[in-house]
């Protein structure tokens, strides 16, 4: 194509039709690995772009730096999750914490024990599938309506231990490290406040919730045709959302040998803890200490320890984590094979399904009209704090993914946030942080994977059960945002 470039308002145009078909045809079903070069060259084609050399050398290209980055962070971490699961260390965490707070603090025993797996680094729907029937039988005890199950479980497994704790190894913390040469402890004093702020309301909204539920003789109400763990995972629908959203396919969730018996929880917690303290040591100990001069160099890439030090913490953490559980649970793991290869492949699809939502974003970044929409995002009021938030909560929320809608947003933007927070002084940390938690907030829409997921394992609908998720997955979470960027902008990073 050798014709002149269009007048802006086409090209934008195209942008916009390209992101609509994504986002229409995504969430009737349709996959993404189809839709995202599709709708990226349906946006070329608007603004009389080669469109060959953006599928192959654009899309691609963005795609496969992706995975670079990124792919041993899915692969480890959906193998974790899987081994923690088979071994029954997930569900002996989660038992012993219900034990010890007791029926009656049902709401609160699920969201910790939601928070504790998922900070240790179980995969969001692993968890999902222990979570549920768990909160199904303390909330029949309880008589504790169903209908609060999905908020109560979103609460701890899916907001603060995702976005705001320091140290989390959770993909979405972890895509913002290589643009700001930031570690997965960014901001922790901002990352603690946050996650206080998150839990402290959605606890909150839950016990109002349930004291109005009883207060009119409203009990926990069983559903006989509720959808079985095997009948959601093995739905293509949810399927699909699954691995646009997150991080580990449902499918592979029924492959591999369960376990007959848990272990007690001081070796089911031992994993986990592995995790943390490995992280820690590895970012504050370990790689400040590492002559990495040689990562300059054309055969690594021309990077340095930066932009790749964090990915290289989380990665540790895990491998020694893995390690340390195949060794506790040697006995208790009755096929380690089948379940080692399950979870190397539950991170297969999900992996390559971001990767196309990134080639998407890369080729509409490239196109001429898209320094419009870049100078109108970099002009938000407020700062580059405020801009960066709304960059990432509108991606996030468009593609239905926040580790999509990060990615997409840093890809195209990371660059001249960087140059600002150079020329006003703005810690890269801070960014971080702003950054993943706006992307763990309107990502939670109705199309979102974890929500659909969630409400099909608890026998709920959206009418029942939506509005407490908008309560405490994104309510929460922007209150959280806003005193995070209140306080950043005022005195800075902590």
């Amino acid at each position: 194509m050798t014709a002149s470039l269009p007048g802006t308002s086409l090209s934008l145009l195209g942008i916009l039709i390209g992101l609509g078909l994504l986002v229409w045809l995504a969430y009737r079903g349709w996959s993404v690995l189809l839709l995202a070069p599709t709708s990226a060259l349906v946006a070329a084609f608007f603004s009389w772009e080669p469109l060959l050399a953006h599928w192959t050398q654009t899309f691609m290209g963005a795609g496969a730096q992706f995975i670079a980055q990124f792919f041993p962070l899915f692969l480890l971490g959906a193998l974790f999750g899987k081994l923690m699961d088979d071994s029954g260390s997930v569900l002996a965490i989660s038992e012993t914490i219900t034990a010890r707070l007791g029926q009656h603090r049902a709401v609160l025993a699920v969201v910790l024990s939601g928070a504790v797996i998922t900070y240790g680094g179980v995969s969001l729907f692993v968890a999902f599938f222990v979570l549920a029937p768990m909160a199904h039988e303390l909330f029949r005890r309880a008589d504790i309506p169903r209908r609060l199950m999905p908020a109560t479980i979103a609460l701890g497994a899916s907001t603060f231990t995702l976005s705001a704790l320091p140290g989390t190894p959770a993909l979405q913390n972890a895509i913002p490290m290589p643009f700001f040469g930031t570690t997965p402890f960014a901001a922790p004093g901002l990352g603690l406040l946050a996650a206080a702020i998150m839990l402290a309301f959605g606890l909150w909204w839950l016990r109002r919730r349930e004291a109005a539920a009883r207060s009119v003789g409203e009990g926990y109400s069983s559903s006989p045709d509720a959808p079985t763990i095997v009948a959601t995972a093995e739905d293509l629908r949810i399927r699909e959302l699954v691995t646009t959203a997150r991080e580990f396919d449902p499918a592979e969730a029924l492959q591999g040998r369960h376990s007959d018996t848990c272990p007690p929880f001081w070796i089911a917690a031992s994993p986990i803890v592995v995790v943390v303290a490995v992280n820690l040591v590895m970012t504050f100990a370990v790689l400040p200490r590492l002559d990495a001069a040689f990562l300059a160099d054309e055969r690594w890439g021309r990077t340095s320890l930066g932009a790749v030090g964090g990915v290289w913490s989380v990665a540790v953490a895990l491998i020694v984590a893995i390690i340390a559980l195949v060794i506790l649970n040697w006995h208790r793991l009755r096929s380690l094979r089948e379940s080692m290869d399950a979870g190397a492949n539950a991170s297969v699809l999900p992996a390559l399904t971001i990767a196309s939502l990134v080639g998407f974003g890369a080729v509409v970044a490239s196109l001429p009209s898209f320094d419009v929409v870049r100078d109108w995002v970099l002009s938000i009021g407020g700062g580059p704090l405020v801009s960066l938030s709304v960059a990432t909560n509108l991606l996030a929320a468009l593609t239905g993914s926040a580790s999509g809608g990060l990615t997409i947003a840093l890809e195209a933007l990371g660059e001249p946030y960087m140059s600002i927070a150079r020329e006003q002084g703005v810690d890269p940390s801070l960014m971080h942080r702003v950054a993943v938690i706006g992307a763990g907030t309107l990502d939670g829409l109705p199309h979102n994977g974890a929500v659909v997921t969630l409400l099909a394992l608890c026998g709920t609908t959206h009418r029942e059960s939506y509005f407490d998720i908008v309560m405490v997955g994104i309510v929460g979470a922007l209150l959280a945002l806003i005193v995070v960027v209140a306080l950043g902008s005022s005195v800075g990073s902590f």
